[in-house]
Parts: C-alpha cells; structure tokens; sequence
C-alpha cells in the first residue's frame, strides 16, 4: 500500500488562540508555522503531495478585518518562504475561484507557481477560495462549453482545479471535527479519514507521523 497524497484540513487556529488568551491573528500566524513543519516533515517521509485547505468558499461569511488580515498574511507568507520553498524543490499551485481574490494576491501566487514550476521535491496545492461544490459546478460549465455528449469520470477530473494531481490517500484533519467541510469532494471519495484533537497550531512532524502510522494499519479495500 503506497500513500503519495495527503490533504489536510488545517483546523482549529483560532480556537487555540483562545484556549492560550491570544488573539485569532496570532492563531493564524502560528498556523503558518504548521504548515512549514509539515511541508519539512512530508520531505523526510517521502510524500509527494500534500493539499492543505486555507481559505473556503464559506470563510468569506468572516469578518472584513479577519478575511484582511488572512489574505494579508498569505501574500506575506508566500512572499517570504518562496526562495526557501524553492531551494527545497518544493513545487507550489493554487487551486480554487482565484479570481476573486485581489489582483496584487493572484500575481504573487502567479509568480509563486511560476517560480517553482520545475521542481520535482514535495508537490503542495494551496486551496484558496475553495470549495468542492463549486469546483465541481466549475468543472461542468467548462464541460458544457465543449461538445462532449458523454463523459468518463477520468475525462471529468481534468475539468478540476486537481487536474494531473493523484486524489488523496488520507485525509487529515485537526481541532477535532468530524465532517469534510466541502474539501475535495470529489477527490476524497475512497482516502482514508484521521481525525486528530490537536488544534492545526500544535501540528508537527510527530502528529503527521501519528497519521501515516494509522493509515497503514488500515485495509484499502476500494469495494472489493
């Protein structure tokens, strides 16, 4: 049994800044730091892609100061790590409706993509303005525009935003909550499922380890 893909549903920032008396913002900002732990940490397992959940469709309902300061913080971040990304041949793409986001954000991540497009280390899909739902409506306005009658469902996953990414073997997700929260709908319809207590600030290269020990513990069985 192989595991090339992780998705992760990074959970619980804010609710860990409250348990510790912080504000949200800085629960956002240590999220970061997770998720630089656990991109370090899929180099030394060897797990070629990891799809982590950033920002949903929904998390626009937040507000106006929280969805700056987030959409502040990722520009900033990207800025910031892409040199060291790079010289780690980490490979980046940023999946979901990019178009809403402003254009100095989608340049960065433009440029992001651009930068790192040759490498061949750790494949990480960012899905910002994400949802599953509207990435399948997407796929299949795409669909009607072309004059297929019939498709197949390998035909289908090159109208979404994961075409040419393998689906997840594991989904993880942290803070507790046992639901997907319209992640990768399509893609996670046969990944195996942990779900960890830690709140995503507290994630590192034990908790991931925790989760790779348990999928292979697991019997992927596809129906049969």
């Amino acid at each position: 049994m192989e595991l090339n893909h992780i998705a992760i549903i990074m959970d619980g920032n804010r609710r860990y800044a409250k348990l510790k008396g912080l504000p949200s913002a800085m629960g956002h900002t240590m999220g970061v730091d997770a998720l630089k732990r656990t991109v370090k940490a899929c180099q030394k397992f060897n797990i070629k892609y990891l799809t982590v959940y950033a920002f949903s469709t929904e998390n626009w309902k937040r507000t106006k100061e929280e969805v700056d300061f987030l959409m502040n913080l990722l520009g900033a971040t990207i800025k910031n790590e892409l040199n060291d990304l790079h010289f780690n041949n980490v490979k980046l793409k940023f999946i979901g409706n990019l178009s809403k986001l402003s254009e100095n954000l989608q340049t960065i991540l433009k440029e992001a993509e651009i930068k790192t497009k040759n490498n061949d280390g750790v494949h990480l899909q960012i899905a910002i303005n994400y949802g599953g739902r509207d990435e399948i409506v997407n796929a299949v306005n795409n669909l009607l525009k072309t004059d297929k009658k019939e498709i197949t469902e390998e035909e289908f996953e090159n109208f979404l935003y994961t075409k040419n990414i393998p689906n997840p073997d594991l989904l993880v997700r942290t803070g507790g909550e046992l639901r997907v929260s319209n992640f990768l709908l399509w893609q996670i319809a046969y990944s195996e499922i942990y779900v960890t207590e830690k709140f995503w600030p507290e994630f590192d290269e034990k908790e991931l380890k925790l989760a790779i020990n348990t999928f292979f513990e697991r019997q992927r069985r596809y129906g049969k």
